[in-house]
């Protein structure tokens, strides 16, 4: 029976750097990791590993359920823990006044109902974030108590009609809310909530003034999601976010990596020439497991896509980065024509549902961990029909 056979859900999923095969046994932390294991008042130390209970392969809630529910509202989070999501996302932004919400991107204008409150009428504006020019409201010009005063909605309702009906329904939650939500259904469900957070635009707050990884590390210490063995996974397109969160708090973290020739912000601000290109290769993989316990790459890093949008042959990404002892979630799996492979579209309909299952099914052969999908209960299955194979 291959490796991938026997990591039936229910398994654990390993997460480390430096063993050569993931999922065979507790890895070693190295590095910062320790130190940070160290200044968190962890019992866990050279060779104690981070041992998560998660099963192979993960299905991550993106954002939630934000197939079925506007993203990063508490309604889309609990439905994709009612689905039985193994880890669900959250993306964070801050506020002017320094708290963390989920969002996201800092932009709110398509996922909430700003445009609609005459009072920030003088509050849009444009602004330029890693590079890109954007108009709209941003996070950063409200404080908490204004941007409570808004409501979520359909950030792409042009693709997911029935999502409006619940526009207006929830507000902008805070990451702590979150973690309180997490609590609580934990203890309700005699088991932990897991969580995946993302540091978003890290450089580009810093430079506001507004850094997030100080106040997110004090909130993981504050409800106890800052050791080696939490129920949470933090990551972020910028490596050095990733690597700073490695020095404040043990909690495992990913490196999320976007399409081939792609720069992460921070290296363009420091003037790193490396591209993701670099960062997949077996040094850039090294690199990265010297800090971070896996990898977020872009499906299409996986297994690539030909001009008509057909998937091609695997890379060696899988392979290599477990060679280095990095775990691979890739992201994002969605159930309509319009985000699938050519070859899983069924109809004219691009909003319709294609053959999502045998999407899950290509991507899974290939070895992934775990996969971000809109749709948790789609994945759910598809990852059981897989591990019954």
């Amino acid at each position: 029976m291959s490796e991938r056979a026997q990591a039936a859900p229910g398994r654990r999923t390993v997460m480390g750097a430096g063993a050569a095969v993931v999922g065979a046994a507790a890895l070693g932390v190295t590095g910062t990791a320790r130190a940070a294991e160290k200044n968190a008042g962890t019992s866990a130390g050279h060779g104690a590993g981070h041992r998560l209970d998660l099963p192979v392969p993960t299905v991550i809630g993106h954002r939630g359920t934000s197939g079925y529910r506007p993203e990063h509202t508490l309604g889309s989070y609990q439905l994709a823990l009612d689905m039985g999501a193994h880890i669900i996302e959250q993306d964070l932004v801050p506020t002017r006044d320094g708290h963390l919400v989920c969002r996201h991107e800092n932009d709110i204008t398509a996922t909430t109902d700003v445009a609609d409150h005459p009072e920030f009428a003088s509050r849009r504006t444009t602004k330029t974030v890693d590079g890109t020019a954007l108009t709209g409201w941003f996070t950063e010009d409200f404080t908490l108590a204004e941007l409570k005063t808004l409501r979520a909605k359909e950030r792409i309702p042009g693709n997911r009609q029935k999502n409006t009906l619940y526009d207006g329904r929830w507000e902008v939650p805070t990451f702590e809310e979150v973690l309180r939500w997490a609590d609580r259904e934990g203890r309700r469900r005699s088991k932990p909530v897991w969580l995946y957070v993302e540091t978003k635009h890290p450089t580009y707050f810093r430079g506001l003034g507004l850094g997030l990884e100080e106040p997110l590390a004090k909130l993981l210490r504050r409800y106890g999601r800052h050791r080696a063995q939490s129920p949470l996974i933090l990551q972020s397109f910028e490596p050095s976010s990733v690597q700073r969160l490695s020095k404040l708090v043990a909690t495992p973290r990913i490196v999320l990596l976007s399409g081939a020739g792609s720069r992460p912000w921070d290296f363009v601000a420091t003037g790193d020439p490396r591209t993701t290109d670099d960062l997949i290769r077996p040094a850039g993989l090294k690199w990265m497991a010297s800090y971070a316990h896996g990898i977020g790459p872009t499906l299409d890093l996986i297994i690539p896509k030909d001009a008509s949008g057909r998937l091609t042959e695997p890379t060696t990404l899988v392979r290599d980065a477990h060679a280095q002892g990095l775990v691979l979630h890739p992201y994002t799996m969605r159930n309509e024509n319009t985000f699938l492979p050519a070859e899983f579209r069924r109809g004219t309909d691009p909003n319709a549902y294609g053959d999502a299952f045998g999407a899950f099914a290509a991507y899974f052969a290939t070895g992934i961990d775990g996969i971000f999908s809109d749709n948790p209960d789609t994945a759910l299955l598809a990852a059981a029909d897989f591990a019954g194979k």
